[in-house]
């Protein structure tokens, strides 16, 4: 009887240790579960910002990149070898067309020119007393087109000695403004060597690329509307030439602009960003960005009924820097929530905090 009491006291001993040691657990479990009621109470509903949509407009662009061009731009070379004499032009300055800019030494060819001139007047006075006697029946015809034959020759060789002489000349294709020289006076020069270049500038081209999907979209006429980078000025320019080939390495199409730059301001060469408007949608459906929510399925966005979170899944269409076009899924007066979204759930209650 004894070692059946001591038995039962050790037992009563041991489970009055494991419930001391069992009921801190229990504490906190039910601590747990109190904070987890006290938080489903508190988003059990939601203040939120709410869009009604409505019909918006929205343009249809594409962003691209180019480079400005000039309009004509040539490397200007003489034609002849020789020394230069004359340098009529001053760097960085307007020229027109036909202005004589470089002369290269041409005594030779000067004094040939007027040897021939002079043995043209005495070859004219020949011919003169040779179509008299003909006339008057004093010589034949053959000695006649002997003469003449002379003048004519004579009259050729000028010709080409002003050929030659103008080779000697450098002047300006067309307006334009002509850049830094690269020879002096008393300089030696060939065909080979660079004096200058000239460039046209108003109007200026603009080459640019696009993906070849657009190309249907793309014609002569299009507006497009390009910018420098860290200039705030907006320029309008127009489509007038497209390739008619797909660039096997890049899949785009090289398309060529043109644009008025009556101040100057745009150089050849300059790096320039592009917009293309390909379509003005008036009756657009736009949300903003943040309101719509990736999912499995695709996207959805939480619409506002009877003050609830209902999600409807959408079709999204063009993207700009704060909204998106909804294709399909909505209609026009339907309200979407636009705040909030991390915490919504569907048919949580939503309290209204402003509506746009």
């Amino acid at each position: 009887m004894k070692m059946n009491k001591k038995r039962i006291l050790i037992l009563v001993i041991i489970i009055i240790v494991f419930l001391l040691l069992l009921l801190p657990k229990i504490n906190i479990t039910k601590k747990n579960e109190n904070s987890e009621n006290e938080i489903g109470k508190k988003i059990v509903s939601l203040t939120a910002d709410l869009k009604i949509i409505k019909p918006e407009s929205l343009q249809s662009k594409i962003f691209t990149n180019g480079t400005l061009i000039g309009n004509e731009e040539v490397l200007l070379r003489s034609e002849s070898s020789g020394k230069v004499t004359s340098i009529f032009f001053e760097e960085g300055k307007k020229v027109n067309k036909g202005d004589l800019l470089l002369k290269i030494n041409d005594e030779e060819l000067q004094a040939t020119l007027k040897k021939n001139i002079l043995k043209v007047e005495f070859a004219k006075d020949k011919e003169f007393r040779a179509r008299q006697l003909l006339e008057k029946q004093l010589t034949s015809q053959q000695e006649y087109d002997i003469v003449l034959n002379e003048l004519n020759s004579l009259k050729a060789d000028i010709e080409f000695t002003n050929a030659q002489i103008s080779k000697t000349e450098i002047r300006a294709p067309f307006d334009g403004i002509i850049g830094l020289r690269s020879v002096s006076i008393g300089s030696y020069i060939t065909p080979q060597i660079q004096v200058a270049s000239i460039q046209s500038i108003n109007p200026i081209k603009i080459d640019f690329a696009v993906p070849q999907k657009y190309y249907s979209e793309i014609k002569e006429g299009k507006i497009i509307e390009f910018s420098i980078p860290s200039f705030k000025k907006i320029f309008t320019g127009k489509i007038y030439a497209i390739e008619p080939k797909i660039d096997q390495t890049t899949r785009t199409i090289l398309v060529r602009a043109i644009a008025q730059n009556n101040s100057g301001f745009l150089l050849p060469g300059a790096y320039v960003e592009i917009n293309i408007i390909l379509e003005n949608m008036a009756n657009a459906m736009l949300i903003p960005t943040d309101a719509l929510v990736p999912d499995i399925e695709g996207e959805k966005v939480f619409m506002y009924k009877n003050g609830k979170a209902v999600p409807r899944n959408v079709s999204t269409g063009i993207r700009t820097e704060e909204n998106i076009q909804i294709i399909n899924g909505l209609e026009m007066g339907d309200t979407v929530i636009v705040s909030g979204i991390i915490q919504l759930k569907p048919n949580m209650g939503i309290k209204i905090k402003s509506v746009k």
